[in-house]
């Protein structure tokens, strides 16, 4: 496969990388922000889960380029550096990270927090959503350390089928809570975006990051049964825009000639550079393959045939033992 089958595969992608993004989930705050206005007036923003730093790209553009306004990044992973936006290498479940946020911006609360982090996904919706649900929650709880009253939070999501609990427990800390699927989000996944604004957490609630979110003192299921909250559905992006789930040629339409442009940047530190290494070597333990090595008969039984057909070789071998030790 060429280096050019992903580019035309995925055109989010070959755009990013022209446009000097770093991955091509810029495009998706980019429309949300086209339909939600999220970056109008805000002077402080924090981006959780920041690498490889796409969406601190934006930031940094939007708001960072205003002259006043401050971008903080915040990932476990190393990230190269980004003009205008300073990173934090930690985790957002710690109380250390929200008090050095808060350090970074003199005192100030925040006025946007994101967060498009995820879990590497196994397969298994359940656990995957699960885990998705557990991010968006440990999210939104540094959030509610440095997010001034009013703010804006905007997290990814994965729309299962206990979506309604994520968003009730959302409604409690915001006036207003909508999902949203920007066009470069390929309608074949079940990702999609939770915009949470005008922040008001309930009287007395106090932040902390050492218990659970949300106790039984507040009351979130106001409605009975599985729809307890019904949150409007919102697309974003022009409709006539390009498709994210379907491969265009390498010419496009606008007349423009291709030109393979590589990564605009490498991953740093990435948990495969150690595989990597070892295979250029020729290191790297290599799978056994079928012909490489003998299968015994007895394997390729079903499991009652390969029993009984054990239990006639140990017989067989018990009499040929007393066989040869017979006098």
């Amino acid at each position: 496969m060429g280096r050019t089958s992903k580019d035309k595969r995925d055109v989010y992608y070959r755009l990013a990388k022209e446009n000097g993004w770093r991955a091509r989930s810029a495009f998706k705050l980019l429309q949300l922000d086209e339909e939600f206005q999220l970056f109008q007036g805000v002077t402080r923003a924090v981006d959780l889960c920041a690498a490889p730093g796409s969406w601190s790209q934006v930031l940094s553009q939007k708001i960072g380029g205003q002259g006043s306004g401050h971008v903080v990044a915040v990932d476990l992973q190393a990230m190269a550096p980004i003009p205008g936006v300073l990173q934090i290498q930690g985790d957002i479940t710690q109380l250390s990270t929200a008090k050095e946020i808060i350090q970074h911006f003199e005192g100030c609360p925040a006025d946007l927090v994101v967060c498009d982090g995820a879990p590497d996904v196994t397969g298994l919706h359940d656990v995957d959503e699960y885990m998705q649900a557990q991010l968006l929650l440990a999210a939104l709880n540094i959030a509610t350390h440095v997010l001034k009253p009013g703010g804006c939070f905007v997290a990814k999501i994965f729309r299962g089928r206990d979506v309604t609990l994520i968003y009730s427990q959302l409604r409690v800390f915001f006036s207003s809570v909508l999902c949203a699927k920007p066009r470069s989000s390929r309608n074949s996944s079940i990702e999609a975006f939770a915009v949470c604004q005008g922040y008001d957490p309930p009287q007395g609630f106090l932040p902390d990051l050492t218990k659970p979110l949300l106790d039984h003192s507040y009351d979130f299921n106001q409605l009975d049964g599985p729809t307890r909250i019904i949150v409007p559905f919102v697309t974003c992006g022009d409709l006539s825009s390009y498709d994210s789930d379907r491969s265009y040629p390498l010419d496009l339409e606008d007349g423009s000639e291709y030109k393979y442009t590589p990564p605009t940047q490498p991953p740093i530190s990435p948990p495969y550079q150690e595989a990597c290494t070892l295979k250029k070597k020729g290191r790297l333990a290599k799978e056994i393959r079928s012909q490489d090595c003998p299968i015994n008969t007895v394997d390729t039984l079903p499991q009652p045939l390969a029993a009984l057909q054990r239990h006639t070789m140990l017989a067989s071998e018990v009499e040929d033992s007393e066989m040869n030790c017979s006098p």
